[in-house]
Order: structure tokens, then C-alpha cells, then sequence
């Protein structure tokens, strides 16, 4: 079987907008400057505690012990007050094709937590699309590999049958240390050039070219047949 992993913010739905304001009232919560917004993209993908020790640049007055909780109420009460993140274009299409494929199992590695990725599924009316979902709340933050590792572990995949997508070098790195192949997309939060330098296989610039170069990546390892 086939394993393709996706990532979720920045990859599946495009979510800067409300993880931008989230961040910005977490950090006037708490009496403290926000970061920039491109510094605050650049740690997409981490773990709420591993995000905010990166933003604290060291700083001992920076409260990252308090920033997560800050941000998680912040980030609800804008969720709940918006939209729902919507997908990419043509997200949706591709998953529903690749999802009945006898083939190919779907699984999702995010740094979200699983209440967030159930709101989303259930938004876009995508519940039971994905056999295996890891979240911040059972592994390591990126770019440690637990989360594919377990993901491989749950559907029997071996790492050469499977695909990490992501827009993040710490997808890509987390592919990488897992033994699984890594397909960038161009579309999301990090530089196709970050995601170059951090050894992506591939990278592709529209979601409907994302089955090809994953089942391309595949063969090339020899799982498929070219």
C-alpha cells in the first residue's frame, strides 16, 4: 500500500490569515511585540511550545511557558467567529480521488492539535477521508519523524511506499529522518528555496500535480513500477 501523508496548514487549507491575528492578540495578551509576519509564517508546522521558544530568539523576558494557552484562546475565539480555513484549490478534487484508489491510503502529520483537525475534516465534510491522522497531541514536534514513523506503523507502509506532502522545511526534514519520501508544494508558508535546502524530492506548484510526482517519488524507489 501507498502512503500519502499530508500535512495540513499550508498544504491542505490555507490558514495564515487566522493564525496571523491568533498570534498578534496572544502576544498583546500578554503585554509582549508580535513578530513580524513572515517570522510568525516561518514557524508553521511546529508544535505550540517549539514555535514559540523559536520566536522568543533567546530572550529570557519572552513568556514562552505562557504563550500556547494565549494562543489557543485567542485562535478559538477567532475561529469561532470566522469562516471556516479554506482549502487550496483543488485540495478537495484531488483527496477524493486519491482516497478511493485501492492503493493508496491517505494520512495526515500536523502540528495541530487532533480538535483542530477534526473542526477542519468536519468543515469540509472530509471525516474518515485520512486512516491515520498524527497530531501534536501523540508525537514529537517537527521536524522529529515520530509522527510518520507512527503514521507507517498504524497502515503497515513502508518508508519507500511513502509520501510526505508539506510546505514547510520541517515537513521535509521530518520526511527525510523517517526514511520516507518528501514532496514540497510551493503554494504555502516557507520559500520553495527552504524546502530545496532542506532536501525536499520534489516539489510541485499545483495540487493536481501532487499524485503524479508522489506516485513518481514511489517509483523511483522502486515500490511501483515506473
Amino acid at each position: 500500500m501507498k502512503l500519502v501523508l499530508f500535512d495540513c496548514d499550508g498544504t491542505l487549507v490555507d490558514s495564515q490569515h487566522l493564525i496571523v491575528a491568533a498570534m498578534r492578540n496572544a502576544h498583546a495578551a500578554r503585554g509582549v511585540a508580535p513578530p513580524a509576519r513572515e517570522r510568525i509564517l516561518s514557524v508553521v508546522g511546529l508544535s505550540l511550545p517549539e514555535a514559540f521558544a523559536v520566536l522568543s530568539a533567546g530572550d529570557p523576558a519572552y513568556p514562552v511557558a505562557a504563550m500556547p494557552e494565549a494562543y489557543k484562546l485567542a485562535f478559538t475565539r477567532l475561529r469561532d467567529s470566522e469562516p471556516p480555513e479554506p482549502m487550496f484549490p483543488a485540495a478537495r478534487e484531488v483527496l477524493d480521488a486519491l482516497r478511493v484508489r485501492p492503493d493508496v491510503i491517505l494520512g495526515m502529520a500536523t502540528g495541530k492539535a487532533r480538535r483542530g483537525v477534526d473542526r477542519v475534516l468536519a468543515a469540509h465534510r472530509m471525516e474518515g477521508w485520512f486512516a491515520t491522522i498524527q497530531t501534536a497531541d501523540d508525537a514529537p514536534s517537527k521536524p522529529h519523524p515520530a509522527m510518520v514513523l507512527q503514521a507507517m506503523a498504524e497502515v503497515g507502509a513502508r518508508p519507500e511506499d511513502t509520501v510526505v506532502v508539506g510546505d514547510t522545511s520541517f515537513d521535509i526534514a521530518m520526511a527525510r529522518a523517517a526514511g520516507a519520501s518528501a514532496l514540497g508544494v510551493s503554494w504555502g508558508y516557507h520559500p520553495v528555496e527552504e524546502l530545496t535546502r532542506a532536501g525536499a524530492d520534489m516539489l510541485v506548484d499545483r495540487f493536481e500535480e501532487v499524485p503524479g510526482a508522489a506516485f513518481a517519488l514511489m517509483a523511483r524507489r522502486g515500490a511501483i513500477s515506473a
